[in-house]
């Protein structure tokens, strides 16, 4: 399937919270997004492996999104080597995506950091036609290289290089967010709390993106880093 956008996320609900809104967007204007996760979460403190995955899905049919995948890498241990990376490149070179979106490059989770420089090098690579794959029909696949790679912001403020306008696409996030039953703020839940399980953190998901579309003059707002500089045929297209 070959997609406009792909968002690579280390655990389920890190795309969702990382830039769910702008994928709803670009979904409603017409473009195939699509995601991969790296794990399934499985180390978590809530819930298990199993309930992530039926989150996940339900997330992602919130979302509008066109074709989920699960590397089910090593929570927790994954690591940025070629093993890794060569099932990255297959992955990437069967959606062929024009624009990788992926975590942030750097943060209170290690794999954040991780996923974020996995699929950076993964990227790179898969351009390189001297490394070969072949897909599931045993057909060796083509070199692709997405046009460019971004990164969302996720627990650590980072500043955005850019920030997409999300205002009128912030209930789906939240919704697909909040799909997430078992890791989010839930009163009546029995399990251990921990940093993403509070009202405050929940809250936070909203004021981060209003704070964001102040800044640029919108109601809701979603900012990523870019690893080159972004052009623009004409200052006009900047708002």
């Amino acid at each position: 399937m070959k997609l406009d956008i792909l968002a690579i996320g280390a655990h389920p609900d890190d795309v969702e919270l990382g830039c769910g809104a702008t994928l709803a967007k670009e979904v409603k204007n017409g473009k195939k997004v699509g995601i991969i996760d790296l794990t399934r979460g499985e180390l978590g403190t809530r819930g298990t492996a199993e309930t992530r995955d039926t989150e996940s899905f339900n997330a992602a049919k919130i979302l509008g999104i066109h074709s989920r995948y699960n590397m089910q890498f090593a929570d927790g241990f994954f690591i940025n080597d070629k093993s890794h990376q060569i099932e990255l490149i297959n992955m990437i070179r069967f959606y062929r995506p024009e624009i990788v979106i992926c975590n942030a490059i750097e943060d209170r989770h290690i794999d954040h950091a991780k996923g974020s420089r996995l699929a950076s090098d993964s990227c790179f690579l898969s351009g390189l036609r001297k490394i070969e794959t072949v897909d599931n029909n045993g057909e060796a696949q083509e070199a692709w290289r997405p046009k460019a790679v971004y990164h969302y912001i996720q627990w650590k403020d980072i500043d955005p290089d850019i920030v997409v306008d999300v205002s009128g696409f912030m209930d789906l996030k939240m919704e697909s967010v909040l799909a997430y039953k078992t890791q989010f703020y839930d009163p009546n839940s029995d399990e251990p709390e921990t940093p993403i399980s509070s009202k405050n953190f929940t809250d936070s998901i909203e004021y981060r993106a209003r704070n964001l579309g102040r800044i640029v003059g919108a109601e809701f707002g979603e900012g990523f880093t870019v690893e080159r500089y972004p052009a623009v045929d004409s200052l006009c297209d900047l708002k």
